[in-house]
């Protein structure tokens, strides 16, 4: 509750900038109230899911930053965004949703560096490693990721403390060039086969669907893609190389 009259205090005095920063600011007070605590160390601290609206609406944000990437904002960036809410929630909720997302695309003051601090305090890295899969997906849906695409979903990983190697990793999964199976698994292609092996394995662990099963369902068969991935990334090779 507490989060919706920030909402609405912070777009009274200071528009809809303010209304996103009432908003995250009073998620909190309110995670603070139902947890018991007094202190956003505490809450901050607590490795616990973000609540529904507060992931929408920061998900709504980082994908308008990527749309905006290349200085315009394409149709079919905007439609792939939109198929996933109405998957996610139904049509009725994705469209009041993308009236809020309308709002969002028009503001140029979004910082994409204290959204993705403020999922990084609040969501697990297996989660935030299907966001950038998701970013990486709306960059892809007119054909191509652009520079100005991939720069920003970069800054977004490092802003979100994930590892370089794991960025690379979902980057090569909508890059196919002649490493792209190697870069997947996160190997040089000089890697022995037993390397190869070991490397597989580990990816299994990292990107199993099952670490993801708190997320929504769209987010979890986004997750399942990805495995897919990892999974014909491993395959490319042990055909390449004969790999039993």
């Amino acid at each position: 509750m507490i989060k919706w009259i920030a909402a609405l205090l912070g777009g009274v005095f200071f528009r809809f900038p303010g209304a996103i920063l009432g908003f995250i600011l009073g998620s909190l007070l309110d995670a603070t109230r139902s947890s018991g605590s007094g202190s956003f160390t505490q809450v901050f601290n607590q490795e616990k899911q973000v609540s529904p609206g507060d992931f929408e609406l920061n998900l709504l944000s980082l994908s308008s930053i990527v749309i905006k990437a290349d200085g315009r904002v394409n149709q079919t960036e905007l439609d792939y965004v939109r198929q996933y809410f109405v998957s996610a929630y139904g049509k009725e909720r994705a469209n009041a949703t993308f009236r809020t997302f309308n709002e969002i695309i028009k503001n140029r003051e979004i910082s994409a560096q204290r959204i993705c601090m403020f999922l990084t305090q609040r969501t697990r890295y297996a989660a935030r490693l299907q966001i950038l899969h998701f970013l990486f997906g709306i960059a892809n849906a007119d054909g191509s990721v652009s520079k100005a695409e991939t720069i920003e979903i970069q800054k977004m990983a490092g802003f979100m403390r994930v590892n370089f190697s794991d960025f690379e990793s979902i980057k090569a999964m909508f890059f196919k060039t002649g490493d792209h199976a190697y870069k997947i698994l996160e190997i040089e292609k000089t890697a022995s086969d037993s390397e190869v092996k070991k490397a597989y394995r580990t990816m299994v662990k990292k990107y199993h669907p099952d670490k993801v099963q708190h997320m929504d369902p769209v987010h979890i068969k986004g997750a399942e893609e990805k495995f897919k991935e990892v999974q014909k990334a491993y395959e490319q090779i042990q055909k390449e190389r004969g790999i039993i």
